[in-house]
């Protein structure tokens, strides 16, 4: 039997923890009962700088019970760092790894076909989710926009898929290969290859607290997945560029004719237009493009994606 971890970003998650550990408890001891899993197997909750008693909370946890370990980060490094920080810690101790939220909007009953799954196989197993019917009509909308946008980008990207998945010990070490500082980790995954599939679920209602991805994070997110995994955006800018250009000479071949024929021609609003549509034009380009320079600034720092200020495992 393999032992498996279950890792868990939180983030000022001090409502909701005693009601995920209590749920992720009876379902790993119901997995290791009919034997699916080693008994050896925990769940690692990885503090992501939370202001609130989480970190407390998951001490407590672990001194309980030691099914339950934990990981704190220094300081607050955002979602993605801190599932690639309980990943890449988990996978000393794990033969496989699941992420998820804390938030159990995640149907841990999909966790057994993921088992299934992986023992047909596969190193990589993608949860997603069956329909998004509980969403807002805004939410649902921008979110399915958003992975079709993707999709045209040339990103590969599994439609419907968030972070919960499972992926083996030699899938996590080979995403361990990437170095890249802003991290998109649902686009990267699909990268490492190895044998995968899917398990469909439904996702559910947050139970306590409140969403820790506000509009503002999910356009960031979204941003920060398109100017990560795809060039496009800039070659589209190009082709504005050329199209803009030549329509700017069909337009001085036609003012030429007019001249030519001794017609006058109204100039100040077609001036006024012209002027502000390429200046807004010009705007866009030089903010996509300083996106990517941005990013080349931080890549080339390489400063660390996260640091690790305890690690229960350790003090066992």
């Amino acid at each position: 039997m393999e032992t498996l971890y279950l890792v868990i970003p939180c983030y000022n998650e001090e409502e909701m923890l005693p009601i995920t550990a209590e749920a992720l408890m009876k379902k790993m001891d119901a997995l290791i009962s009919d034997r699916k899993i080693s008994s050896d197997s925990k769940v690692m909750f990885v503090d992501d700088g939370s202001k609130d008693k989480t970190w407390e909370i998951i001490e407590k946890l672990h001194s309980l019970n030691p099914m339950f370990t934990g990981l704190k980060l220094s300081r607050n490094k955002g979602h993605q760092n801190a599932l690639l920080a309980g990943l890449m810690t988990a996978k000393n101790y794990a033969d496989i790894l699941i992420s998820m939220d804390a938030d159990l909007q995640d149907d841990i009953g999909a966790i057994d076909g993921f088992l299934e799954k992986r023992a047909e196989g596969c190193d990589i197993v993608y949860g997603v989710r069956s329909s998004r019917e509980k969403d807002t009509a805004f939410k649902r909308g921008t979110a399915q926009a958003y992975y079709k946008l993707l999709a045209k980008l040339g990103v590969e990207i599994t439609y419907n898929h968030a972070d919960y998945r499972l992926m083996s010990r030699r899938a996590v070490e080979a995403l361990s290969e990437f170095k890249e500082v802003n991290l998109f980790l649902r686009g990267l995954v699909p990268m490492v290859g190895f044998k995968s599939d899917i398990v469909t679920y439904v996702r559910n209602e947050r139970q306590a607290g409140e969403s820790k991805y506000p509009l503002k994070k999910m356009i960031s997110f979204a941003v920060e997945g398109i100017t990560s995994l795809s060039v496009k955006p800039i070659r589209l800018i190009t082709s504005l560029g050329l199209l803009v250009f030549l329509v700017s000479i069909i337009m001085l071949i036609y003012f030429f004719v007019i001249w030519c024929m001794g017609k006058t021609v109204a100039g100040w609003t077609t001036t006024v237009v012209s002027v502000w549509a390429l200046g807004g034009l010009q705007l866009l380009a030089i903010g996509v493009i300083g996106e990517y320079i941005g990013k080349i600034y931080l890549e080339t720092k390489e400063r660390p994606k996260f640091i690790i200020e305890t690690n229960l495992e350790e003090t066992n």
